[in-house]
């Protein structure tokens, strides 16, 4: 079965054909830069791969694009759209209602929009390629993958704020959690590696971060919230911020609440703490003695270490931290900033081991070490695919 995955971001399209279950990937991209004149498209198989630049100026043209690409005569990989059994649709806000992946159909798209202001960013894309897929892929099905339905296993003590019941019963204010395809994902990788079900907290930093406390292979806590834009400190959002904060602006600084939300959302973290928000740079800065990116990447191991601290106390021990995405997986300063000064929780690692570079999971701890502590690739579009070919299939 052809399955194609597409990872419709705000301004980026990821997209990636595989066959399953033999989880053979056909092929795989990127289109970045939506909306300038400068978009980056890229097209990669095993046999070679396309770079180009050129004006994308909204989500249609790009997914014809990946169409076209797909279909070409001469670099394609597929002689008609028919051939495509399925399209995967990451969706990063599923609320209440989306505990599992489902087929797409009107009453899904609704509620996917009903959904917007809670995941600005993230969902209004989402929809969008959803919509230019079912024209373009008109005879695939449309499949929805959630972000937030790895995290409906979390108890009630874990996903109740404590504030007015009404607001839970009836507008359903309450914690969903985010990057739950890579928490899943990752998850299931550290307990097969482990070989038991462990306590094991999963640490996904990228240009967006959260963790979340993992028991039995069942996420019990997360430190995103009611949207994608609290708990850690991330490339351009505050995370955890005292709500009076928001009133003190609005009442005392003069700013409307659409400006205090593009402030916190977009100007904040570690681009609002260095004036830079791809950590590659804030890490170049501060090796050159830049104050400002030094302070701002001890608060982000600051914070990561106080949830670390929490969260073994949610799961009454720990078995294994694991470090995924893209900072996660190839920062080994960070890994390093963060292990440091952890041996009260047998967390220690091995400076040799956190060096090395590898796509595969691997040990980065010590021998002394109590905790495990693993790199683990994520593949999100893997998990996706994996999860449409099962809907499909049971439903056969």
């Amino acid at each position: 079965m052809k399955i194609l995955i597409i990872n419709s971001g705000s301004s980026s399209i990821k997209y990636q054909l595989m066959v399953m279950p033999e989880n053979e990937v056909i092929c795989s991209g990127m289109i970045d830069r939506i909306g300038l004149e400068t978009s980056n498209v890229t097209f990669k198989t095993k046999a070679a791969s396309h770079e180009e630049t050129l004006a994308i100026p909204n989500h249609k043209v790009g997914l014809q694009k990946v169409a076209n690409m797909l279909l070409d005569a001469e670099k394609g990989v597929i002689k008609s759209t028919s051939e495509i059994a399925a399209v995967g649709h990451r969706v990063v806000h599923g609320g209440s209602d989306f505990s599992d992946t489902v087929k797409i159909n009107d009453k899904v798209k609704e509620k996917i929009k009903q959904l917007f202001e809670l995941a600005p960013l993230h969902n209004p894309a989402n929809l969008e390629g959803i919509n230019v897929a079912e024209e373009i892929f008109s005879s695939a099905e449309q499949i929805a993958v959630f972000d937030t339905a790895f995290h409906q296993t979390m108890p009630e003590v874990a996903y109740k704020y404590a504030i007015p019941n009404y607001l839970l019963t009836e507008n359903k204010v309450r914690v969903y959690g985010f990057h739950g395809t890579s928490h899943k994902y990752v998850s299931e990788k550290a307990i097969s590696y482990l070989k038991n079900n462990s306590k094991i907290i999963t640490i996904h930093l990228g240009n967006g971060c959260s963790m979340a406390a993992i028991q039995d292979g069942k996420c019990i806590d997360t430190s995103m919230g009611f949207s994608p834009s609290n708990g850690l400190i991330m490339g351009t959002r505050a995370g955890d911020i005292d709500q009076s904060v928001v009133f003190y602006m609005i009442k005392n600084l003069g700013y409307t609440p659409d400006e205090v939300n593009a402030v916190l959302l977009k100007q904040s973290g570690m681009l609002g703490l260095t004036g830079y928000s791809d950590l590659r740079d804030i890490e170049a800065e501060a090796e050159k003695g830049n104050k400002d990116c030094k302070l701002a990447l001890q608060m982000n191991a600051y914070r990561i270490r106080k949830t670390i601290g929490a969260y073994a106390a949610a799961l009454n021990g720990l078995d294994a931290i694991v470090f995924t995405a893209g900072i996660g997986e190839n920062s080994s300063f960070m890994r390093n900033l963060i292990c440091t000064d952890m041996d009260y929780f047998g967390i220690e690692i091995d400076a040799s081991k956190n060096q090395i570079r590898s796509k595969e999971l691997r040990e980065i701890n010590s021998e002394n070490s109590i905790v495990k502590v693993l790199v683990v690739p994520t593949d999100e579009e893997y998990e996706i695919a994996n999860q449409v070919y099962h809907l499909l299939a049971d439903k056969l």
